[in-house]
């Protein structure tokens, strides 16, 4: 099901993260990365069947949003966010060699490993390790 996973996220997946700075005003410190994985089908039976056996196999919920655009087909997303996505990361690049696409892998890879020492909670949401 790893291998799986990994070849529906290269395929109509997508990994994105990026530096969220929303709150800096409050304090210069609250300043996180966000990761996000996602899936999109036009079959909502499809990605209602992968959430649920992935809530079976990694304990993970999911989203799952119906997008509409006026003249075309629905899409549906499921969407991983936060701590659920960094398990399901590291749960299906469970080793270096796996095969998969390269730009994808890349933007995963510096998840994949928790950092050295942990970091300290301060004040605030809680730190992703």
């Amino acid at each position: 099901m790893r291998d799986f996973l990994r070849g529906c996220i290269d395929g109509d997946g997508s990994i994105v993260t990026y530096t969220d700075r929303y709150n800096t005003f409050k304090k210069p410190a609250y300043v996180y990365t966000r990761v996000y994985l996602s899936l999109v089908s036009a079959s909502p039976r499809f990605l209602e069947w992968l959430r649920e056996t992935l809530r079976r196999l990694t304990e993970v919920s999911g989203h799952v949003q119906l997008r509409r655009s006026d003249g075309r087909n629905d899409l549906w997303r499921l969407r991983y966010a936060k701590g659920e996505a960094l398990r399901l990361l590291r749960w299906m690049y469970y080793s270096p060699e796996v095969p998969c696409l390269r730009r994808k892998y890349d933007i995963a890879a510096p998840f994949l490993i928790p950092p050295d020492k942990p970091r300290q909670r301060g004040p605030g949401r809680p730190v992703l390790v």
